[in-house]
This record gives C-alpha cells, sequence and structure tokens, in this order.
C-alpha cells in the first residue's frame, strides 16, 4: 500500500507540474509505470521461482546489454552524451540478480554457478566498453559475498541509504559550484565539462520556480547547453537535478520518497538477508550511475530495478514465515 501511494503521488506530481507550466509528463508517467510493472512482476515470479526468476532476470539484462544497439556504449555514446549509463545500469541490476538468485538456492554447485554468471556479467562490461557497469557489478558481487555472515540487515540498509546519499549530495555540490577549486577540477577531468555544465543549467531552473519546476520534459527548452551538445537529447543526466530542474523540489523529495520505500520494503523482506542486501547493493549502484547519468530515462533500466525489487521482496510459496530472526522482530 505504500509503494501504491509514493508511486501515485509520483505520477500525480508530474500531472500538476506539467499543467502548470505546459509540460509532458509522458516520460515520467511512463517510468512510473514500467517500475510498477517491474515490481509486480517481480513479486509474481519471485514467489513461484524464486531462484529460475532472478537468473532468468540477469541473463535477460545481460542479453540486453549487450544486443540492443542504442543501450550499446559506442562514439554515439561519448560522456555526456549517449547511452553508456544505461548500459551499466543493466549490468549492474544483472550482476544483482544473479548473486541473488545464488543466495537463494541451497544447491552448492548451483550458487558457484550463479556467482560465476555474475562475475561473467561484470567482465561483460568492461568487453562491451562499460567501465562504470564493470566497475559497480563487481562493487556489488563483493558487497553480496560481505553480507553472507551479517545476519541483521538494518544497519547494512542503513549504509546503503547512506552511500546514495553521499553521491546525491557530491552531485549537487558539484552543481552548485561549492566544492574546492582542485576537487572541481578533478571532478570535471572524469565527469567532462559540458556535463558539468547541464548540471549548472538544472540547477538555475531549479532557482526559478524551487516549488513546480519548469515542466516536465522542459529542460531541453530552456537549458542554453542542451541545444549545443553533439548529440542533443534535452536531459541534464542526472536524475535528481532532472526532477528539481522540472518539477522542483517536490518532485525530489517523491523520488527520494520512492527509493525509501524500496530499502524499506528490502529491511522488510520475508527473503533471507543476503538476497535484500544483495538487492540493495545492485539497487544502491543504480541509484549512483542515475545521480550522474541518464539511466533511468531509459523504461528497460526502470522496469528492470522494479523487477529486482519485486523479486528480493517476494515471499517464495510454501513459507509461512521470514527468514531471519531480525524480519521475525520487524514483524
Amino acid at each position: 500500500m505504500t509503494g501504491v501511494i509514493v508511486l501515485g503521488a509520483c505520477a500525480a506530481w508530474s500531472l500538476i507540474s506539467a499543467a502548470a507550466h505546459g509540460g509532458r509528463p509522458e516520460g515520467a508517467l511512463l517510468a512510473v509505470l514500467a517500475v510498477a510493472a517491474g515490481y509486480a512482476s517481480g513479486r509474481i515470479t519471485g514467489a513461484l521461482l524464486p531462484v529460475a526468476a532472478p537468473c532468468a532476470g540477469a541473463l535477460a539484462g545481460l542479453g540486453l546489454a549487450v544486443a540492443v544497439p542504442h543501450l550499446a556504449a559506442g562514439p554515439e555514446a561519448a560522456t555526456p552524451l549517449g547511452h553508456a549509463g544505461a548500459t551499466a545500469a543493466l549490468l549492474t541490476l544483472a550482476v544483482g540478480a544473479a548473486c541473488c538468485a545464488a543466495w537463494a538456492t541451497p544447491a552448492p554447485a548451483l550458487r558457484l554457478a550463479l556467482r560465476l554468471l555474475a562475475v561473467g556479467i561484470a567482465v561483460t562490461g568492461a568487453a562491451v566498453g562499460s567501465a562504470t557497469g564493470c566497475a559497480i557489478g563487481c562493487a556489488v558481487l563483493l558487497c553480496s559475498l560481505a553480507v553472507g555472515r551479517m545476519r541483521h540487515r538494518g544497519l547494512g540498509i542503513a549504509g546503503l541509504a547512506l552511500a546514495t546519499a553521499l553521491v546525491t549530495g557530491t552531485v549537487w555540490t558539484v552543481a552548485g559550484n561549492v566544492l574546492p577549486a582542485g576537487l572541481t577540477a578533478s571532478l570535471e577531468g572524469r565527469l567532462t565539462p559540458r556535463r558539468i555544465q547541464l548540471w549548472h543549467d538544472a540547477l538555475h531552473l531549479t532557482y526559478r520556480d524551487p516549488a513546480l519546476g519548469v515542466g516536465p520534459g522542459r529542460f531541453g527548452e530552456l537549458s542554453p547547453t542542451a541545444p549545443q551538445t553533439l548529440w542533443p537529447d534535452g536531459k541534464p543526466h542526472s536524475a535528481p537535478l532532472q526532477q528539481a530542474a522540472e518539477q522542483g523540489l517536490v518532485g525530489v523529495l517523491l523520488l527520494a520518497a520512492a527509493f525509501c520505500w524500496v530499502l524499506h520494503a528490502l529491511w522488510r523482506s520475508p527473503r533471507s538477508t543476503p538476497v535484500a542486501l544483495t538487492a540493495g547493493a545492485a539497487l544502491t549502484g543504480l541509484a549512483a550511475i542515475a545521480a550522474a547519468g541518464d539511466a533511468l530515462s531509459f523504461t528497460t533500466v526502470s522496469a528492470g530495478a522494479g523487477l529486482l525489487a519485486g523479486l528480493a521482496t517476494a515471499r517464495p510459496l510454501g513459507t509461512d514465515g521470514p527468514e531471519s530472526d531480525e524480519d521475525a522482530l520487524v514483524r
């Protein structure tokens, strides 16, 4: 019920902001629909096939990242524009799904095979030119191995929330030019000056109307930098900054509420603690990619995020109660 309320509020606010400034809310509504559909599918398939469903999801994510031309890294995906962020996001989600499947199976041989699949997915990131996907995929794999001995997931969930807040806060400070000059120059070398300028434009548009924003889909019309890019797509390449510019601070709070709802659902999940924290690590990696890129503009990524969250919060058929001591205390 909490998820329905949060996603419903996200959809309703995009319509309100669009009505106030004549924006185009279709993209935001499609993203909300994709997350909801993915989450529902994950809850159903995760209950029926707790091992096979995340394994199939991992293979599907890998196939999309490699086979779909518009998601593969290449010359047109050069930073700050292109589809490299979506490729990295799909690889990250695929690694998370494979690791969740590994923790869900009781067979040691199958668990090893699934972890090798996760390693193969991370290595594939380097093969297709997605260094970010490879690095974050390896981080998710290491986190998944580390949480095997963790009995209480609350501290892990809090750590994931803190990591997301730190990444998002860093993006905002870069956009606001409040970091020391040396650190800003170092980040510009990695993020490219054009991406930083897009972030500056997003922050300036946020100041124009901090409550409602300028309207969904209008960043490209009002940003001085967006039309000058080599492959203009009308986006600032940062999910929180895009929400702030187009839907105001209320939109940012709703985006944060959606992520907090996912973390809360993982905390309350009847699945084992390693499964819940592995999915949380993958979704945190996705949040980091989206904070500094354009990953959430792709429907496949939004649906994949919802699917992984649904798989990690589904109650497998035949289980009558939570699988950990902490789950019993929470309930």
